[in-house]
């Protein structure tokens, strides 16, 4: 548990209710967007280091990276891939593995 001054504790309240409306969720909606695109470019596309010195240099990379983004897309698009799927771990797609789904095969007894 954790007690916070009245002031704090108040203007929390009332930003939490504020993310509640509508009009909140739709600038929330365009933000996630931009946010799943960033992540996109970092995770996948190495955007968060730049490989060169310079700003032209940098803008050059950023610009051929954001074309790879979308060509990725595209591809996905074409391919029929539902572009929001959720990240799931290792240990989730180990779970659904179609050969843990099969009964193991009977123990031999040792001679």
């Amino acid at each position: 548990m954790h007690l916070r001054p009245q002031p704090i504790q108040e203007a929390l309240q009332d930003r939490r209710a504020e993310q509640q409306t509508p009009e909140f969720r739709q600038q929330y909606a365009t933000r996630a967007g931009i946010e799943a695109t960033h992540s996109q470019g970092v995770r996948r596309m190495g955007l968060r280091r730049a490989r060169y010195d310079g700003l032209p240099k940098t803008h050059l990379q950023h610009v051929l990276t954001a074309v790879a983004i979308n060509l990725v897309r595209i591809d996905a698009w074409l391919l029929g891939q539902s572009p929001g799927s959720t990240y799931q771990s290792a240990l989730a797609l180990l779970a659904t593995h179609p050969l843990l789904s099969q009964p193991p095969p009977p123990l031999q007894e040792a001679c």
